[in-house]
């Protein structure tokens, strides 16, 4: 536990783990390009994960990154500033640590007949490496190659079935707006720093005042940033790319982007807007509070989201929709800032993001199960499996309820502290919208539900096989959104500190 006896640079180590891990694979790859060996390499993904998992809430229990003053061994600083290890970026590594094991163990049995096999865990690996990086990250500059590290491999992974002609064209239009947005958020950069001069994130807050003859460039910059991250969390307007690239990409990988990339988003938007703007300070210059365009943002993206989901009749794009409106309960943790306490919102949000984090891949992991299988992709094609795989669906149940906010499961809890968060922050109406949407949500997860268990086959099926992976993946993520109950104590007093820290 002698963590402070370590060189600084192993603050990272998580990351380090990571990208490590998808070395070796390129060098097991690279040795024999044309190994099938899915157990080999499957299980370094997972061992890579679950290291780097193991290393991150070490850290976290050790103190690392809390502050001196608050009985903790400090922030870690990297780089001259480049890079910053505190809890809240120990909080998002393990978020993504344990979304990338889950896929890596599911990802055994889905990808068993597909070729690539060394590519495919190699990318995903790596595409884990930079939403770990967007966590530590404190400068524009590490944002922006930490965004593209992610993004690139993800762009590959979503058309990663080449015989597949909706793999191909998800990845193509993800590609394509993937890099409209790149461009977008590039040259916000570019005007921020011409009206302040810098690129590290306090650098930029402590030169604010030196900027007010340039009040317009750096309002414009920073709605520039915001469609950035609007991109990367699948916000409005820059949401439409979300339902093709989940439909048409791996199920695994439909998991992976909307739980680990859609948490890495949010990581760099908290950090962005908490360290480099402070609201009052920023809003002298540019005139206008920016936390209003979030407030206007969570309410439109969940509302959005949560309509479009309950029109759908593929799960696949039904969960894709409703993963948009995740995104809009998230960005009420940055539309509480401006108030009082808005540390107690963000810390909301980041519980939000945990918690979803289990329940949204496992739903996503019961969809790759079901393809897997070939049942299809409707509601109707759904009907029944209950009866012939009753452990997977009483597992989806347990995603559909905790989705929906029904206690006393996980996101009920996460999405009760949000409300709470959201009426003392006197955001009423953006609390109204979010008890309105989560009952909006219920009616097309628990149609899921009804599906599976009520409905009847409307064609004979053959025996189901259990694929061992999938089948242990989608349970595990069962246990922990489950489990999120009882241990929701320790991990609710983590995310309060890790925000208190940001905000403050």
């Amino acid at each position: 536990m002698a963590v402070f006896e370590l060189p600084e640079w192993t603050a990272l180590a998580p990351a380090l783990i990571l990208v490590a891990t998808a070395l070796v694979l390129f060098a097991f790859d690279s040795i024999n390009p044309r190994t099938t060996n899915r157990s080999l390499l499957a299980g370094t993904s997972a061992i890579g994960s679950l290291t780097a998992l193991g290393v991150a809430v070490w850290f976290m229990l050790a103190g690392v990154g809390t502050p001196s003053v608050d009985g903790g061994r400090g922030v870690v600083e990297l780089f001259d500033g480049q890079f910053v290890v505190d809890q809240m970026a120990l909080f998002f590594m393990i978020v993504v640590a344990v979304v990338t094991a889950l896929v890596a163990v599911a990802s055994y049995d889905y990808m068993a007949d597909h070729a690539y096999q060394a590519e495919y865990y190699s990318l995903v690996m790596l595409a884990a490496t930079g939403m770990a990086t967007m966590a530590a990250a404190n400068s524009l500059v590490t944002i922006f190659i930490a965004l593209e590290l992610a993004s690139l491999p993800s762009y590959a992974l979503v058309s990663i079935l080449k015989d597949n002609r909706g793999s191909v064209e998800a990845g193509l239009k993800y590609f394509l707006i993937g890099a409209l947005s790149s461009a977008i958020f590039v040259y916000g950069i570019s005007l921020v720093y011409g009206a302040t001069g810098h690129l590290q994130l306090d650098a930029i807050a402590e030169n604010l005042e030196g900027a007010e003859a340039y009040g317009g460039l750096l309002g414009l910059g920073i709605l520039m940033l915001i469609g950035g991250f609007a991109f990367k969390t699948a916000s409005v307007p820059f949401h439409f790319w979300a339902p093709e690239a989940y439909e048409g990409a791996p199920a695994p990988i439909s998991a992976f982007l909307s739980s680990a990339s859609k948490a890495a988003g949010f990581v760099i938007a908290f950090r962005v807007f908490t360290t480099a703007f402070p609201i009052e300070a920023t809003t002298a210059v540019i005139g206008i509070d920016w936390s209003l365009a979030f407030v206007i943002l969570a309410i439109v993206t969940m509302t959005l989201g949560n309509f479009a989901a309950a029109t759908q009749d593929n799960v696949k794009r039904m969960l894709a929709y409703s993963s948009i409106g995740h995104a809009g309960y998230a960005l009420i943790g940055l539309a509480g800032l401006s108030a009082d306490g808005g540390e107690l919102v963000m810390g909301a949000a980041m519980m939000h993001l945990l918690v979803y984090g289990f329940m949204n891949t496992g739903a996503f992991l019961f969809v790759a199960l079901a393809e897997y299988w070939g049942v299809g992709r409707t509601f109707e094609d759904y009907n029944g499996l209950a009866k012939q795989a009753p452990v997977a669906c009483f597992a989806l149940g347990i995603f559909m309820f905790s989705l929906a906010g029904i206690p006393p499961l996980g996101g009920f809890f996460s999405k009760y502290f949000l409300f709470v968060g959201a009426i003392e922050a006197g955001m009423l109406v953006v609390a109204a919208a979010l008890v309105v949407n989560s009952a909006l949500s219920l009616y097309y997860y628990s149609r899921l539900v009804k599906a599976v268990w009520i409905e009847e086959p409307v064609a004979e099926r053959d025996t189901l096989a259990q694929p061992t992976g999938l089948y242990a993946a989608i349970v595990f993520a069962a246990v922990l959104t489950v489990i999120a109950l009882p241990v929701f104590g320790p991990i609710a007093d983590a995310a309060l500190e890790a925000a208190t820290v940001v905000v403050n």
